[in-house]
């Protein structure tokens, strides 16, 4: 058996920590054996999306993937019919990307992924052989594990060139919220938010939008009266965090969507809003946890980052990889903005060259903070991970004065970037999934 990080490198977007078997040797003792049966009677395909297809293999895999981590968590699941739809529209939504990326000519070259496949061995004491052997031994194929990251990148790749693109920000923008009586909370304070959407197909009846709202407004009521979120998010929410039960995760007021900010910075950790009407969508948000952060606004440093998240099929081990290899690279002379341009994954960075300008030290949670304090003037740092993922940081300047007129504006401009690119993924996604042709091929009930 090999070490316990090995056996998580099959973790997935639903957030799972701890998953301590890889989800392949569990595809078939997840899942009730009648499903099994019809899925396999499916001939293996379960969906057809534009030109390619869902197979019945990632289904079962996924499943088990989410079984597994509620039992180990101790969440509840929905009924089994509408966690396989939830389960279902995310496979499709994976799909539809993954032709985007094809067809836009986006790729990870053989090399970028053997370094990190190698980076990653390396970092567990085994060589690369020894790796193979390892995934091997526990029933998984080395060739599939390759192509899941190479896969994930590439998803990560094409939302920071479509989504990106999206964005616009005006000065009025800008000023607007340096303006905001808000504006100081957004860097003191962090929430974590719990969220349900429902979405209304376009050009629905008036009746049809009533029933809709009706329905959220009944969900509150049944929130309020106790009922737990995460499993009423599973079973109701169409937003990209339903199989997270919900949870956006900690975020800063500014990284919130717009529509989600303000009423959030009103609410007590436990509060459950009424449901807010956006165009075609109905949201419901929970405050779930709130936590300030320290306030030193005289010191500041200018800095550049490089951030790697876990996600999808990514564990924190493999991103841990994918870092350990870009620092390499930075030792060996490579050059700081174009790596951040090319590989990080903080949105409202990555296209200056992972430039956050001059900051302040209550702007970042405290792991970043301290490393961006340590590291000497002109270095730049070792990995490190914070609960966004894995960093590394170029420290450019110091300096010593009041809040400038310059730094607040650079963050205003990071904060409204970091809201809008999440407002704007989902609105992509959702264009991507109303203009492709898929037919769900599930047995009936």
């Amino acid at each position: 058996m090999y070490p316990r990080q090995l056996l998580e490198i099959f973790l997935t977007r639903v957030k799972l920590p701890g998953l301590g078997t890889v989800i392949c040797a569990l595809a078939l003792t997840a899942v009730p054996m009648v499903a099994t049966a019809q899925y396999q009677k499916l001939d293996g395909i379960v969906a057809v999306v534009d030109d390619d297809v869902v197979l019945a293999s990632e289904l079962m895999d996924r499943l088990a993937l989410v079984r597994r981590s509620s039992e180990e968590n101790g969440t509840r699941l929905p009924p089994n019919d509408i966690l396989v739809s939830q389960i279902m529209e995310r496979l499709v939504l994976e799909n539809l990307q993954r032709q985007e990326a094809d067809r836009r000519g986006l790729n990870i070259d053989d090399e970028t992924l053997s370094r990190a496949v190698s980076q990653f061995a390396q970092n567990n004491n085994l060589t690369l052989d020894e790796f193979r052997q390892a995934l091997l031994a526990d029933g998984n194929n080395f060739r599939q594990f390759r192509e899941d990251i190479r896969e994930e990148m590439l998803v990560n790749r094409l939302q920071r060139a479509l989504v990106g693109r999206r964005i616009s920000i005006t000065e009025q923008d800008v000023q607007g919220l340096l303006n905001s009586p808000y504006y100081q909370q957004l860097f003191s304070d962090e929430y974590r938010v719990g969220h349900i959407m429902i979405t209304l197909e376009e050009n629905v009846s008036d009746e049809v939008a009533q029933q809709a709202l009706e329905k959220a407004e009944n969900l509150v009521a049944t929130l309020r009266e106790g009922a737990e979120f995460a499993p009423i998010a599973m079973a109701e929410s169409s937003a990209s965090s339903a199989l997270e039960g919900g949870d956006m995760g900690w975020r800063k007021a500014g990284e919130l969507p717009s529509l989600f900010a303000e009423p959030v910075m009103q609410m007590s950790v436990g509060d459950i809003a009424q449901p807010i009407v956006s165009g075609s969508s109905i949201h419901i948000i929970k405050l779930l946890e709130q936590r300030g952060a320290g306030v030193q606004k005289s010191k500041q440093t200018k800095v550049r980052h490089i951030l790697v998240r876990p996600s999808e099929i990514r564990t924190p081990s493999e991103a841990e990889e994918i870092i350990r290899g870009l620092h390499q690279r930075l030792g060996a002379g490579s050059d700081f903005s174009e790596l951040a341009t090319q590989y990080s994954e903080d949105p409202g960075s990555a296209l200056n060259g992972g430039d956050l300008g001059w900051s302040t030290t209550d702007q970042f949670v405290g792991i970043f903070s301290e490393v961006m304090q340590s590291t000497a003037e002109g270095a730049f740092s070792e990995p490190f991970l914070s609960q966004f993922g894995w960093h590394v940081l170029l420290v450019e300047g110091r300096r010593e004065q009041d809040m400038s007129d310059e730094a607040r504006r650079n963050m205003a401009l990071e904060l409204l970037h970091n809201r809008r690119f999440e407002e704007e993924r989902q609105e992509w996604l959702k264009e991507l999934r109303d203009e492709a042709f898929v037919e769900i091929r599930l047995p009936s009930a």
